[in-house]
């Protein structure tokens, strides 16, 4: 890798951790023409599961970052690049949603940042198809968790609702080209530990 290249990507993971995060698609909206007021525990609820989300793009970034880092594919480099600037968007919106709701990020974010960063490149060294594995489920896990935000947001939050709904979309989209690009299904221990390790996280980044 370039001196360039790695001075864009230390750029790109500062930006990730400090929430200054560029989108190249204009923020989903709801096709309600107006949505109704949100009580105080109504919001509160909203930014905690908008943090989550954040966190989990912030995650993302990392994730994206070191797998690049550790291929030596160069069109999986373009993969993996073209998904982060996909999910930089999921992050703007989530970062802009939460001022929104008065809200604020994770401050455990640089935490998370370089947790994900040791794992995607831990993975990474286990060869392409394991670090496309790792992508997908990851993505279909995170599916899974925005099917249970879009169950218990608030139904009057149609902002927050329009936002996760295309992350939902591109994450399907993300999971899919992974397993097309020859990933590897990963064992159940793994898959379950992956899970286990979300919880904490949700948990956790949802009121800090």
């Amino acid at each position: 890798m370039t001196l360039d290249e790695l001075i864009t990507e230390f750029d790109r993971g500062l930006r990730s951790m400090t929430g200054v995060s560029r989108m190249t698609r204009p923020m989903p909206r709801s096709a309600a023409e107006a949505a109704a007021e949100l009580t105080q525990a109504e919001r509160a609820h909203a930014a905690g599961l908008m943090r989550v989300n954040h966190v989990g793009e912030v995650c993302a970034q990392a994730l994206y970052q070191s797998q690049k880092l550790a291929t030596r594919s160069p069109g999986l480099k373009e993969a993996f690049g073209q998904a982060a600037r996909e999910e930089e968007d999921h992050l703007a919106w989530t970062a802009q949603r939460l001022r929104a709701l008065d809200s604020r990020p994770s401050l455990l974010n640089p935490l998370w940042y370089a947790g994900a960063l040791a794992i995607g490149f831990a993975a990474g060294r286990f060869g392409d198809k394991a670090s496309l594995g790792f992508m997908a489920e990851t993505e279909r896990q995170v599916e899974h968790h925005l099917d249970g935000h879009l169950e218990t947001l608030p139904p009057a939050d149609l902002e927050s609702r329009a936002v996760v709904e295309q992350m939902r979309a591109d994450e399907i989209a993300h999971a899919k080209a992974a397993a097309d690009a020859g990933g590897a299904d990963l064992p159940l221990p793994v898959r379950s530990l992956m899970r286990a390790a979300s919880k904490v996280m949700t948990r956790t980044a949802y009121y800090i």
